[in-house]
C-alpha cells in the first residue's frame, strides 16, 4: 500500500535528508537572487503572444461562417489561434501566475492574488485545492484530492467499489471537460453524495449551507465562461454571416476549449500517475520538515521529456518534479533546475522519474484501466505494483526490512533507493 516511512523507503539517514534539503534550499536561493529583467521580459512576451493569438482567433471567427474555402480556412484559423491562446493562458500563464511565480515583480496585473484565468474553474477555489491541499499534501492518501480527482481509482490504497468498473469512461469524460472537473473539485461532490444517500454518523453534521455557497460560486463562474465562449463572441459573427456564422464561431470555441482541456489533462496525469509516482500516508507527514517535504515531492511526481516548444505549451509542467519542489519560482527556469535536480538525485542515488510524454501518459492510462478491476484480478502485490509501492517492497520473507540507510559500497559509491529498485527489477 502507500509508503509509511519515507526515509526508510528512500534509504536515507536523517543527516542525508538534511543535507539534501540544504542543497535544494541553495538552489532556490540561486534562482531567487538571479531573477530580473530577462525573466520579466519573458512573461510579458508570453502574455503579448497569447493576447495576439486570442484576438486573431476572434477576428477569424467573424468570417468562419462564410461559404466555401474562405469560411473553412477562417474557421480552421480561428480554432487554431484560440486553441493556442487557451492552452498558453491555462498552463504557462494562469497556472503559473496563480502559483505566485511572478509576484516578485510587484506588477498587479500578473500578481497571484489578482489573476483570474480563462477557465470554468474559480481561481480562488483552485488556489486552495491545488496550491495548498495538493502541493502541501502531495499524493497523501485521504488528503490530496488530486489522487484520482475524487472519481478515479489510481492506487490500491483506494478500496475498490463497483462504480470503478467504469474508470476508463470517467477518465475520457474528465479529459474532454477537464476545466469543469477542476471547477467542481472544491465542492467535494463525493462527500456530498455520501452525506445525501448514505448518512451515518460521519456525515450527520454535513455543512450544507457551505456546500450551497460554494456551488453558487462554481455555477456563476461556469455561467460566465459559457456566456463568453458560446453566446457573446459567436453573436458578434451574426452581422457578418448570420446564424451560420454564430454556429461556426461557437464550434471553433468548442474545439479550442476541448484541445485545452485534453492537453491540460495529459500534462497533469503525466506528472502524477505514471509508474513509480509514489503515494504516502498522513501518519508519515505529521511532523514533516522542509527537507522531508522536498523528498516526498521528488518521490511522488514525474517528468516528461521533449523539445523547448513542448515544455512551453505544457506550462513547463513536463518538469513536474521541479515544479513541486519550487512551485513559486518562474517556470522559464525549470529546464535549468531540472539539470541541477538530476545531479542531486545522482548524488543521493535517488530515482528521477522521467520519460517521453507518450510513455508517461500510457502508463497513467494503464493504471486507470487496470485498477477499474477488483484487486483479486490483479497480479502484482499491493506493496510492489508499478503504480503502488510500500516499505514492504524492501522486506525479506520473514517480514524484516532489508533497507540499510546511507549505504556505501566497497568502491565508495552510494547505494540508495535507485540502485535497490534496479536490483529488484533485474531479479524479476
Amino acid at each position: 500500500m502507500a509508503i509509511t516511512d519515507i526515509a526508510e523507503y528512500a534509504h536515507l539517514t536523517d543527516a542525508d535528508i538534511e543535507a539534501l534539503g540544504a542543497e535544494l534550499d541553495a538552489l532556490r536561493r540561486e534562482i531567487e537572487e538571479s531573477r530580473g529583467e530577462e525573466d520579466a521580459k519573458y512573461i510579458r512576451r508570453v502574455i503579448k503572444s497569447q493576447r495576439v493569438a486570442e484576438t486573431a482567433g476572434r477576428v477569424f471567427g467573424l468570417a468562419a461562417g462564410m461559404k466555401g474555402w474562405k469560411g473553412k480556412a477562417a474557421w480552421a484559423a480561428s480554432a487554431a489561434c484560440l486553441s493556442y491562446a487557451k492552452v498558453i493562458e491555462n498552463n504557462e500563464l494562469g497556472h503559473n501566475i496563480m502559483h505566485g511565480q511572478w509576484d516578485w515583480m510587484n506588477d498587479p496585473e500578473i500578481h497571484s492574488a489578482n489573476w483570474e484565468w480563462d477557465s470554468a474553474s474559480d481561481g480562488k477555489f483552485w488556489r486552495h485545492t491545488h496550491n495548498y491541499m495538493h502541493h502541501k499534501y502531495t499524493n497523501v492518501t485521504d488528503m490530496d484530492d488530486d489522487i484520482g480527482y475524487g472519481i478515479l481509482r489510481v492506487t490500491r490504497d483506494q478500496p475498490w467499489e463497483p462504480y470503478m468498473l467504469f474508470n476508463p469512461v470517467y477518465n475520457v469524460i474528465l479529459a474532454t471537460g477537464f476545466q469543469y472537473g477542476k471547477a467542481v473539485q472544491h465542492l467535494e461532490l463525493m462527500n456530498a453524495m455520501k452525506a445525501m444517500f448514505n448518512g451515518g454518523e460521519q456525515y450527520a453534521n454535513y455543512d450544507w449551507p457551505e456546500f450551497r455557497r460554494r456551488l453558487k460560486i462554481v455555477l456563476t463562474k461556469i455561467g460566465k465562461q459559457t456566456a463568453k465562449d458560446y453566446v457573446l463572441f459567436p453573436a458578434m459573427a451574426v452581422p457578418f454571416t448570420g446564424a451560420r456564422g454564430y454556429k461556426k464561431a461557437a464550434s471553433a470555441n468548442y474545439v479550442a476549449n476541448t484541445v485545452r482541456d485534453v492537453w491540460d489533462h495529459m500534462t497533469i496525469f503525466c506528472g502524477h500517475f505514471p509508474d513509480d509516482a509514489e503515494k504516502f500516508t498522513i501518519e508519515d507527514i505529521d511532523n514533516e520538515t522542509l527537507p522531508e517535504w522536498y523528498l516526498r515531492q521528488m518521490l511522488g511526481t514525474a517528468n516528461f521529456e521533449g523539445s523547448n516548444a513542448l515544455h512551453f505549451i505544457s506550462g513547463h509542467l513536463g518538469r513536474q518534479i521541479e515544479h513541486h519542489l519550487y512551485p513559486d519560482l518562474p517556470s522559464n527556469r525549470y529546464n535549468y533546475l531540472a539539470a541541477r535536480v538530476q545531479e542531486i538525485c545522482e548524488k543521493y542515488d535517488l530515482p528521477y522519474n522521467t520519460g517521453s510524454i507518450w510513455r508517461q501518459y500510457a502508463e497513467s492510462w494503464r493504471t486507470i484501466i487496470k485498477l477499474s478491476l477488483p484487486d483479486k484480478y490483479l497480479k502484482a502485490t499491493v506493496d510492489d505494483a508499478p503504480e503502488t509501492h510500500s516499505n514492504k517492497r524492501f522486506y525479506d520473507e520473514t517480514g524484516v526490512t532489508t533497507v540499510v540507510k546511507g549505504e556505501i559500497d566497497a568502491e565508495g559509491n552510494r547505494r540508495g533507493l535507485r540502485s535497490h529498485v534496479q536490483e529488484l527489477a533485474a531479479s524479476k
